[in-house]
C-alpha cells in the first residue's frame, strides 16, 4: 500500500511482502491479491465498528436486567461509545497523516479488541461503560484512517469505485446485519458475546494487518502537533455529541440543552480561530475551501441522519406496532443488506465508471426518498410483506449506490497529504449524521405519539402516527441532500 502522504509507487513496491519471482503479469496479480486482502482487513474493522452499535442496541434490555442499570444509566452504554468515537475522529485522522495511517490503524484495532474483551467480561455497570468508552477511542483511531488507506490502495477510478462499493456495503448494511446478529446472539448465547465475538475477529485482523499493510512515514508531528487545537476540537465534538444524545432522556431540560449546545459551538469556534492563526495547525482550513469536499460531507450528514434514523424507527414500528420480537425484527431487515450488497458490490462500480459518482448519488437518494415516503404511510395494522419488506429492499438499493458515491465524491476532492484528515472528516460526518438523525427522529416520534395519545387515539395508532412523522422528517433530510448534490456537487475531474 502507498503512503497517503507520498506519491503513489508501483504496486510491487507497495507490498509489505518480499517481491515474488516471475513475469510482470504474475507480480501484478500477486500485488492485486495483496491489495484485496488488505482491503478485507480494513473492511473487517469497519464492520466490527458498525456491527457493535446495533448488536448492542438489541442486547440493551438484557444488559439492563443482568447488570442492574437504571433507565437513565442504560443510555450511557451507547452514549459513552458515541462521545469518545465522534469526539476523536478528526484528531485521529490528522494523527494518521502525521505519523502514518498504519500505526494509527493498528493502535485503534488493538485497543478496540482489548476493550471488547473488557466489556464482555464486565460484571458491573461502571466497568461496561468504561469499556464502551475505550471501544469508542479505539474505533475512532482505526476508522478515521480507513478511507484514506483505501484511496491509497486503489488510486485508479474503476478499481477505487469497486473498493468503495465494498466499503459502502460494509457501512450501509452493517447496521442491518447487526440487528440480525444481535437477536441471534442475545437469545442463544447471551449478551456478553455481543462484545466477545469481536475478540477473535480483532486478533486475526490485527495479525493480518501487521503483515499486509505497508508502513508509511507520515508528515511528521512537527507539521501539525497543535496540542491546544486537539483539546478544543475533541472537547467541542464530544460535548456536541453528548448534547445531542442526552435529548432523548425524558427528564432533559431545554435551558440546560441550549447551554450545552452553546458551549459546544463556542469550543468549536475557538478551535477554528486557533487553526486560522496557528503556525502548524492540526486542521488546515484550506480543505473547507474545496467545494466538493465540504458539500459532499454535508450530504453524508443528511444521508446518515436519514439512514440510521430510518432503521431505528423501522425497528420500533416492527416491535411496538406489529409485535415482532428481537429475533424477528433482526431477520425482517434482511432485504436491506441483501439489496445493498447487490448494488454496492456489483452494480454501483460498473455504473460509477460509466455515469460518474454524482449521477449514482442522485439516483440512490431518489430511491431512498421514495422508500421513506412510502414507509410513512404504513398503517397500524400493516403487513410486513406488503408495507415493510418492499420499502427495506428499495432503501437497501438506494443506500447501496448512494453511500459509496457520496464517499468517493468527498475523498476525491482532497489532496494526498490530507487523505487521513479527509477520512476523519468524512467519518465525523457519518457519526454526526447518525447521532443527530436518531436523536431528532426519536424525539419527534415520541412527542407526536404523546400528543395523539392525549387526544384519545389508541396506543398502536398513536405510535404509528409518531413513526410516520419521523419518516417524513427523514425524507426531508434526503431531499436536502438531493438539492445539495444537484446544485453544488459536480462530477470529479480526476
Amino acid at each position: 500500500m502507498t503512503s497517503t502522504t507520498e506519491p503513489a509507487s508501483p504496486p510491487s513496491e507497495q507490498r509489505s511482502e518480499p517481491p515474488q519471482e516471475g513475469s510482470g503479469a504474475q507480480q501484478s496479480s500477486g500485488a492485486q491479491r495483496a491489495r484485496l486482502r488488505a482491503l478485507a482487513v480494513l473492511c473487517a474493522m469497519q464492520l466490527m465498528i458498525i456491527l457493535d452499535g446495533t448488536v448492542v442496541t438489541v442486547a440493551l434490555p438484557t444488559i439492563q436486567s443482568d447488570l442492574g442499570f437504571s433507565q437513565a444509566g442504560l443510555a450511557w452504554v451507547m452514549n459513552s461509545y458515541l462521545i469518545a468515537f465522534a469526539g476523536l475522529l478528526l484528531l485521529a485522522g490528522r494523527i494518521g497523516d502525521l505519523i502514518g495511517s498504519k500505526r494509527v490503524f493498528l493502535a485503534g484495532l488493538a485497543l478496540f479488541t482489548a476493550a471488547s474483551l473488557l466489556c464482555g467480561v464486565a460484571t458491573g455497570a461502571e466497568v461496561l461503560i468504561a469499556g464502551r468508552f475505550l471501544q469508542g477511542v479505539g474505533g475512532a483511531l482505526a476508522s478515521a484512517v480507513i478511507l484514506g488507506m483505501i484511496v491509497g490502495l486503489f488510486p485508479a477510478p474503476g478499481e477505487q469505485a469497486r473498493a468503495m462499493g465494498v466499503y459502502g456495503f460494509t457501512s450501509a448494511s452493517g447496521a442491518s446485519i447487526g440487528l440480525i446478529l444481535g437477536g441471534v446472539i442475545t437469545q442463544t448465547v447471551g449478551w456478553h458475546w455481543s462484545f466477545l465475538i469481536n475478540v477473535p475477529i480483532g486478533l486475526v485482523s490485527l495479525a493480518l494487518a501487521v503483515r499486509l499493510l505497508a508502513p508509511q512515514r507520515g508528515l511528521g508531528l512537527g507539521k501539525g502537533a497543535d496540542v491546544l487545537g486537539a483539546v478544543l476540537v475533541t472537547a467541542g465534538l464530544s460535548l456536541g455529541v453528548y448534547t445531542i444524545v442526552q435529548t432523548a432522556e425524558p427528564t432533559v431540560e431545554l435551558p440546560r440543552t441550549l447551554l450545552l449546545a452553546a458551549a459546544a459551538v463556542l469550543l468549536l469556534a475557538a478551535f477554528v480561530l486557533r487553526q486560522a492563526r496557528a503556525a502548524q495547525p492540526l486542521l488546515s482550513l484550506h480543505i473547507f475551501r474545496k467545494r466538493q469536499v465540504t458539500a459532499a460531507n454535508v450530504v453524508v450528514v443528511f444521508l446518515f441522519a436519514a439512514g440510521f434514523g430510518f432503521q431505528f424507527m423501522t425497528a420500533l414500528y416492527l416491535q411496538r406496532v406489529l409485535g415482532f420480537d428481537s429475533l424477528q425484527t433482526g431477520l425482517a431487515f434482511l432485504p436491506a443488506p441483501l439489496l445493498g450488497a447487490v448494488m454496492s458490490l456489483f452494480v454501483a462500480p460498473r455504473l460509477t465508471v460509466r455515469f460518474g459518482s454524482r449521477a449514482l448519488l442522485l439516483a440512490g437518494l431518489a430511491a431512498f426518498l421514495v422508500a421513506l415516503l412510502v414507509m410513512s404511510q404504513a398503517p397500524a395494522d400493516g403487513s410486513y410483506l406488503l408495507n415493510v419488506a418492499p420499502v427495506l429492499a428499495l432503501m437497501g438499493a438506494g443506500i447501496g449506490v448512494g453511500i459509496p458515491a457520496a464517499i468517493m465524491l468527498a475523498m476525491s476532492g482532497a489532496e494526498p497529504g490530507d487523505a487521513g484528515l479527509a477520512s476523519g472528516l468524512n467519518n465525523t460526518a457519518q457519526q454526526a449524521g447518525a447521532a443527530v438523525g436518531t436523536a431528532v427522529l426519536a424525539t419527534l416520534a415520541a412527542s407526536q405519539s404523546a400528543v395523539r395519545v392525549s387526544e384519545g387515539v389508541a396506543e398502536a395508532a398513536a405510535l404509528r402516527d409518531g413513526y410516520s412523522a419521523a419518516f417524513v422528517a427523514a425524507a426531508g433530510f434526503v431531499l436536502a441532500a438531493l438539492v445539495l448534490t444537484a446544485t453544488l456537487l459536480r462530477p470529479s475531474k480526476k
